[in-house]
């Protein structure tokens, strides 16, 4: 053989290898402890990751393979969910108390997930009880694989802003506030990346060379309030939502709600200063606001105290969400455009509404869901489901794709229903309620196609974007209004659909969705992996056969 052809041939096997090899794995270890912070002055308990609050960035590419071994040094349970991140085929992975046994306290389990093709800004955050009032929360990159195009030119850095309401109340206490029956009142303050407002004189928290470009991922983790997000003097190019390249509009601020992740570029234009990142609180009767400092770099000018308003009405915030858009030229994660898939274009074969509700059950506040309030229990809904015991510890399809009639009373219960493996649904949440309220989906991204005041209709189809909707993981719902969401149910698993209002999550105003695969195929789903944890009635149970 010549040696062009020998060169040839070793490079056809490196493509052919290279082509086959498993992605990349990251490695991360993880050490959960309690520590102090002190955001407002008082000192108080928090929930740290290596010592760190908020936790440490997982900074990787679709496709990687991320393992992370967390050591519980709490005194209680403990577990880590993905937001936004599908688990594709991998519910095993997803990290919630229907999915997961937590971690006994002193003890540890390593997860092991992939970002199967998704870009995007996401966060990580403890499942059980209350406890992400008390932080353990931390930033997800996703970056685009090299091969992948991405609609803008890369940043001169990255940012991420985790902002959320703060109650400056142990989660242990405000857990036993919800149990005796009272509601959550407001927030003592609002937190950028852990911190409250800067004051003058404080360090810079992020810090820009002028005529460059920067992306700020903005997540909100809170536990309640819509946050409005704004940097002083500066304008807003959106390129992502959730998970979803966007058309690129320019805003003066965009309202967040709870659990949603924008991704904004900026542009250090403006004379050499101090300038203030603002996140201030909406739809509440007094706003509350949390500031922090951004910096030119080689300038010492202070920043001015006059901070850019925020928005009024809830109004301005759905004709804000109207003007998003899916961006159709871009690439996703997979080498095919975004915009090949039409989803409004597949015929719906099923339509749930899910109306939420505020009750009295045996003189406790819940809430509800159609007419049912989750439960969870002592066995893990998926791992009940998987080794056969489901019918001694759940019932499915308690609800129905109707709400009940008015005056029906609560039940208690874990709420658990089906959905056939890849059909098409049109789920519409519906918001009785005069609070405005946000709602997640583990496992998929949907299209929210349409959203508006009053009861949903059929004829409410006739307003719905079928186009391009930005498919994203988290959607809010106004007051006494609805929103629709469709998606298809292609990911085999137990997903969690949940308020992302934490205290209505706690009490009951959440679901999981079974769907199952009917071949038991590893096409379909992953085996349970062998370092699962296993508590309750499954502990010392023998494996079902595995999914070949």
């Amino acid at each position: 053989m010549s040696p062009a052809a020998s060169a040839a041939a070793a490079l056809l096997l490196l493509a052919f290898i290279s082509a086959h090899a498993e992605d990349p794995y990251l490695y991360f270890t993880w050490t959960v402890t309690y520590g102090t912070i002190s955001p407002f002055g008082v000192p108080q308990q928090a929930i740290m990751i290596n010592n760190q609050f908020p936790g440490p960035v997982i900074n990787c590419t679709s496709n990687n393979n991320i393992v992370v071994n967390v050591f519980n040094q709490l005194d209680e349970p403990f577990l880590l969910s993905w937001n936004g991140i599908q688990q594709r085929k991998n519910s095993w992975q997803d990290g919630m108390p229907g999915t997961n046994c937590p971690i006994p306290p002193g003890q540890n389990f390593t997860y092991h997930w992939q970002p199967k093709d998704q870009i995007g800004s996401f966060y990580y955050f403890p499942s059980v009880g209350m406890q992400k009032a008390a932080g353990g929360y931390g930033p997800i990159r996703v970056h685009s694989r090299l091969l992948i195009p991405v609609p803008f030119d890369p940043p001169a850095d990255e940012f991420d802003v985790l902002i959320s309401d703060w109650y400056g109340i142990g989660h242990k206490a405000l857990a036993v506030l919800l149990d005796s029956g009272r509601h959550l009142t407001r927030a003592r303050g609002v937190l950028i990346n852990g911190a409250g407002s800067a004051k003058p004189g404080d360090a810079p928290m992020f810090f820009l060379e002028a005529g460059k470009v920067y992306r700020f991922r903005a997540c909100n983790v809170g536990l309640k309030a819509s946050l409005n997000f704004r940097i002083q003097g500066h304008t807003l190019k959106l390129v992502e939502i959730d998970g979803s390249h966007t058309v690129q509009n320019v805003y003066d601020s965009l309202d967040i709600h709870a659990g949603q992740c924008y991704s904004v570029l900026v542009t250090a234009d403006q004379p050499p200063r101090d300038y203030y990142l603002v996140a201030s609180t909406r739809f509440q009767k007094t706003e509350q606001t949390a500031t922090a400092i951004i910096r030119y770099s080689g300038s010492s000018v202070p920043a001015t105290p006059d901070l850019p308003p925020a928005p009024t009405t809830w109004a301005w915030s759905l004709n804000q969400w109207r003007s998003f858009r899916w961006n159709l030229t871009a690439s996703a994660a997979r080498p095919n455009p975004q915009g090949s898939y039409h989803y409004g274009q597949i015929n719906i074969t099923r339509t749930i509404k899910l109306a939420s509700s505020t009750s009295s059950v045996d003189g406790k506040l819940r809430f509800a869901l159609n007419g049912v309030s989750h439960t969870d229990p002592t066995v893990p809904l998926k791992l009940a489901e998987y080794f056969g015991i489901n019918g001694t510890i759940f019932k499915y399809n308690l609800i129905t794709d109707e709400p009940p009639a008015t005056g029906t009373p609560v039940a208690i219960a874990p709420n658990v229903i089906t959905a056939e493996f890849r059909t098409f649904i049109e789920i519409i949440l519906e918001n009785p309620e005069q609070s405005v309220q946000s709602y997640h989906l583990n496992g998929y991204s949907f299209f929210p196609t349409g959203m508006g005041p009053g009861t949903w209709t059929p004829e409410s189809r006739k307003t719905y974007n079928l186009l391009d909707a930005v498919s994203r993981h988290t959607i809010q719902v106004y007051p006494s209004s609805w929103t629709a969401i469709m998606l298809t149910f292609d990911n085999a698993g137990m997903w969690n659909l949940r308020s992302e209002i934490w205290d209505r999550r706690y009490l009951g105003q959440q679901l999981y969705i079974s769907v199952l695969s009917p071949e038991r195929s590893l096409r379909d789903e992953y085996n349970m992996p062998e370092n699962a944890l296993r508590c309750g009635a499954v502990t010392n149970l023998p494996l079902p056969p595995p999914y070949s």
